[in-house]
């Protein structure tokens, strides 16, 4: 491809190129990147206008934007800095965790694993998101959001170089009040490098998170009550229940034997883990019965919050505290 101010040699490889790959490109980081990667090769001798294909591509206009007589290996150098800007060839990245499974409060361990591309890239930082979703009611339509549970640095600025391997490990601390992978709820770890003048590669593992040992003592109880585990959700919490995070995860329990079966629609319990014990928040939903339950019922006056608060010393008495509870109520 040539400028009448000045031949540009491209490389032949490059003559015969006839498109960029099935790729996702646009955006203002992306043009603003190329653009100041090509400006960065001005010179005197003349204008280069973009190759056609980038043309044909509506990706820019055939403005000239940089000027400057390069040779096949600057060229080919050049093009690969462009690709990488945009994704293709660009540095990519791999979280490897020392296991898949973990319970709330656990200590999680991996490494993080980068494979440099075509160009050597500085990476400004690596870091990791806890992800989570929830939903979100508004004018009784129901949205999916994400919430991020916490970040972690792996790493400060980092220069990878062509088809160079780095491996970085890392350890933090899962909140307490990370959601049980249970019913519809799922909980990732994403990995970003922040990469000046390129889309930044990005990765997502998903976790399995066991419930607290306390949380599990209060299934086991409910369960011991002839309660069955219906749904778990996270959802958008009330205000006067919001804590650190803008969501609650609710467990719903239905009566399938026992002493509450038929006194009872359902059970839900939301649980506020710390190192101490467990905050526990109790929905007891009552049975109608009888025309004053049926309307209570109609109103949604027959439900009653209850506390409930227990630690590691009352995992023995668990099940008979739980039933007082409810019988208190109920």
């Amino acid at each position: 491809m040539t400028n009448a101010a000045s031949p540009c040699r491209w490389p032949t490889w490059l003559k015969s190129y006839t498109g960029l790959p099935n790729h996702t490109i646009g955006g203002k980081k992306t043009l603003s990147a190329v653009y100041r990667l090509l400006s960065s090769q001005k010179g005197q001798a003349g204008t280069v206008p973009f190759p056609l294909f980038l043309k044909g591509r509506n990706f820019l206009t055939g403005h000239s934007v940089f000027s400057t007589e390069i040779d096949d290996r600057e060229a080919n150098s050049l093009f690969k800095k462009l690709l990488s800007s945009i994704g293709i060839g660009s540095a990519t990245v791999d979280t490897k965790l020392a296991k898949a499974q973990y319970t709330q409060g656990e200590t999680v361990e991996g490494v993080v694993e980068i494979r440099g591309g075509s160009v050597e890239q500085h990476i400004d930082k690596i870091d990791l998101a806890l992800v989570t979703t929830y939903i979100r009611e508004v004018d009784d339509h129901k949205f999916e959001e994400k919430a991020v549970l916490a970040r972690h640095k792996v790493s400060d600025s980092v220069t990878i170089r062509p088809n160079e391997t780095k491996t970085i490990p890392f350890r933090f601390t899962l909140p307490y009040d990370t959601p049980v992978t249970l019913g519809s709820s799922k909980v990732w770890l994403q990995t970003g490098l922040d990469i000046q003048m390129a889309l930044d590669p990005q990765d997502r593992d998903y976790l399995t998170i066991e419930p607290h040992p306390l949380v599990t003592a209060f299934l086991e109880a409910a369960r011991q009550l002839g309660f069955r585990l219906h749904h778990v959700k996270c959802e958008q919490a009330p205000r006067h229940w919001q804590r650190r995070l803008p969501f609650v995860q609710e467990f719903e329990f239905r009566p399938a034997s026992g002493a509450f079966r038929g006194r009872l629609d359902e059970l839900e319990a939301v649980f506020f883990v710390s190192e101490h014990g467990v905050e526990t928040i109790l929905e007891i939903d009552r049975k109608a019965r009888g025309l004053a339950g049926l309307l209570a019922e109609a109103l949604d006056i027959d439900e009653t919050l209850v506390r409930f608060t227990y630690g590691p010393n009352d995992l023995a008495s668990l099940p008979q505290l739980l039933a007082n509870a409810i019988h208190r109520y109920s």
